[in-house]
């Protein structure tokens, strides 16, 4: 069986013996009979905030790292050892706090993150073109063809990759290695952190079979539930279902969830593909209820998606605002446009109309603003308003605003709103 030592990067024919490289001696070999046949793979580097933080500071090494916002807030990431206490993304930080109060809580760095991550994407895109990247800690890569040109079949560049990524940035990563993007996202996911699985086509159908279907993207809480309501709980009973029988009863979704039951996934990676929305949210040390302190937040979301839209190019066809009530019940409400906007002026004012809409007094503890159905910024905010005609002006406002600050600085010029 070919085999792989991640570390000295020694490739072998058949695997040695006693599960030790010959070479260096390392634990760390992968063995499959496909290893060297496959090109398809998931990248999703590990605990990748709290990794840079580690890295940054090095005295944090061995303790437990959470990025997070106050005792109000949620938890972003967590370093592993964290996680061995039970901490995990999303979960609210006193809860996290009860769990492991000793952490060492810090504010995420954004910018410091986006760096990070585009060194990480340079260092892909120097193995093959085909990087697809989800977010910044993660990304698809296709390896096909590569093989002549780098002299190592796609498994050795993948291992030297993460080898690289730890030895000049700090970080590590699991890799997912298969035949398409469906199951290298699920190879990567089952050996965290610094893991290196592998999904052969010969094994396809025995390793979905026993699995849960959450593992589908797509398929949420709601999803879940209709699913179970089938009987339908893991691959293997997905696959009793024929494709007219799961289109009658789950519609369009009924022949994706037919194809992924057997492995089948044809989406090619896309180079930077557009990224589906543009979002920010903030939440409060103190539950509130407050009209004139909510929309005060509202414009500075609504201003910092604006400007994040203005950055990449793009506009949003459809605003949506987000509430989270005390009891953490989350409220969403959206509206679509008749045109694409980047104008935080007019995001501002459609979020502060469904505000009104949601007919919920509060107190809530978040609150957030985004854009979505997205497009390229040269279709958006042509027509203006009709049902007022003052939009057209404070748009040019606004954009003769951003020219101050680009040449001046961020707070050469604010609105009064934004200091509610």
């Amino acid at each position: 069986m070919p085999a792989l030592c991640r570390d000295c990067l020694a490739r072998f024919d058949d695997a040695p013996p006693r599960g030790r490289c010959p070479t260096c001696r390392s634990p760390r070999l992968i063995a499959h009979p496909e290893l060297f046949d496959l090109s398809v793979a998931h990248m999703d580097c590990d605990a990748f905030y709290a990794s840079v933080e580690k890295h940054d500071r090095p005295e944090l090494a061995d303790r437990p790292v959470i990025i997070g916002g106050g005792r109000r807030g949620v938890v972003s990431t967590a370093c592993y050892i964290a996680r061995i206490r039970g901490v995990r993304s999303a979960m609210p930080m006193f809860r996290a706090l009860a769990l492991c109060p000793e952490a060492v809580v810090l504010k995420p760095r954004m910018d410091r993150y986006a760096e990070v991550s585009s060194q990480v994407r340079a260092m892909m895109e120097a193995l093959t073109p085909a990087v697809e990247p989800l977010s910044l800690d993660e990304a698809f890569l296709d390896l096909s063809g590569t093989a002549r040109l780098h002299r190592a079949p796609p498994a050795v560049l993948l291992a030297g990759l993460v080898r690289r990524m730890e030895a000049e940035l700090g970080i590590s990563g699991s890799i997912g290695l298969s035949h398409n993007k469906f199951l290298a996202k699920l190879a990567s996911d089952l050996d965290k952190p610094r893991g290196f699985s592998v999904i052969g086509r010969a094994e396809t159908l025995d390793f979905l079979a026993p699995r849960p279907v959450r593992l589908i993207w797509g398929v949420g809480e709601a999803g879940q539930e209709a699913l179970e309501r089938a009987g339908i709980r893991t691959f293997a009973d997905l696959r009793r279902w024929s494709p007219e029988d799961l289109a009658r009863r789950f519609g369009q979704m009924g022949e994706r969830l037919h194809r992924l039951a057997r492995g089948e996934d044809d989406r090619p990676v896309r180079p930077r593909e557009m990224p589906k929305s543009i979002s920010n949210e903030t939440t409060f040390h103190e539950d509130t209820a407050e009209r004139d302190l909510l929309e005060g937040h509202l414009w500075r979301l609504s201003e910092k998606c604006a400007d994040r839209a203005k950055a990449k190019g793009l506009a949003g066809r459809t605003v949506t605002l987000r509430l989270k009530r005390a009891d953490f019940r989350l409220i969403t409400r959206r509206t679509t446009l008749s045109e694409p906007t980047q104008i935080a002026d007019r995001i501002w004012r459609i979020a502060r109309d469904l505000l009104d809409q949601a007919r919920d007094p509060g107190p809530f503890r978040l609150i957030g603003v985004g854009i979505s159905d997205l497009c390229g910024a040269d279709a958006a905010d042509r027509s203006g308003d009709l049902l007022d005609p003052q939009a057209a002006r404070r748009a040019g406002a606004e954009r003769a605003a951003d020219a101050i600050r680009a040449r001046f600085g961020p707070d050469a010029i604010v609105k009064g709103r934004s200091l509610r």
